[in-house]
């Protein structure tokens, strides 16, 4: 499967989630196909960190839907959020992690992924995680994702895609600071509070 076909399918099915993404081609690639999605997507910069982010907000708003957007070398940084995950349980989480078995962003070692012994998704049923599926067909994809979307539990996808990013894809041109303060004002609009209030001046 092609990640920028997964993430146009996925894409189609969002409206008022909150999406946690990680570094590197998917990057470009969500920001092509989820325009409608943009200040709804916090764009991360470390790995090991998108999947424990959208943990956290899960449970600071659990009335919401939130998407993780990982990836096989990000997770690979901190398989003990999954153990967490299988603990806790959060009902409105739902993980997608493209697994294209390298570390694409600092030019393609291959993750333990990559020898087709290791598979994310029984590690995660191993941690306790019943509903974590590996998906290599479009249309199953697409079922599980509506499946994963509206059911009231926690739900894991790793996809297998391959290494190829979309040719000719408009770049994402914003920064990581640029990116967290459009997020956080969407959040704020999107559920009448204050997270970051106005500076104070001595």
């Amino acid at each position: 499967m092609k990640r920028y076909d997964c993430m146009k399918i996925l894409a189609s099915k969002l409206e008022n989630e909150l999406i946690i993404l990680s570094l590197g081609g998917s990057v470009d690639e969500w920001y092509n196909a989820a325009p409608h999605m943009r200040k709804a997507s916090l764009f991360q910069q470390q790995l090991g960190c998108v999947t424990p982010e959208a943990f956290g907000l899960s449970l600071g708003l659990p009335h919401r839907k939130i998407v993780a957007l990982d990836t096989d070398g990000g997770l690979f940084f901190n398989l003990g959020i999954l153990a967490t995950l299988a603990n806790e349980q959060p009902k409105n989480l739902f993980v997608v992690v493209w697994d294209n078995e390298c570390y694409q962003s600092i030019g393609g070692p291959p993750t333990h992924t990559a020898a087709g012994i290791v598979d994310l998704s029984a590690i995660a049923r191993g941690a306790g995680i019943e509903h974590a599926y590996t998906v290599t067909d479009l249309a199953v994809f697409d079922k599980l994702c509506d499946e994963g979307l509206r059911a009231e539990k926690l739900f894991i996808i790793v996809a297998k895609v391959d290494k190829t990013v979309s040719p000719g894809l408009k770049r994402k041109h914003s920064d990581g600071i640029e990116d967290k303060y459009v997020f956080v004002r969407y959040v704020e609009e999107l559920e009448g509070v204050t997270i970051m209030g106005p500076s104070e001046h001595n």
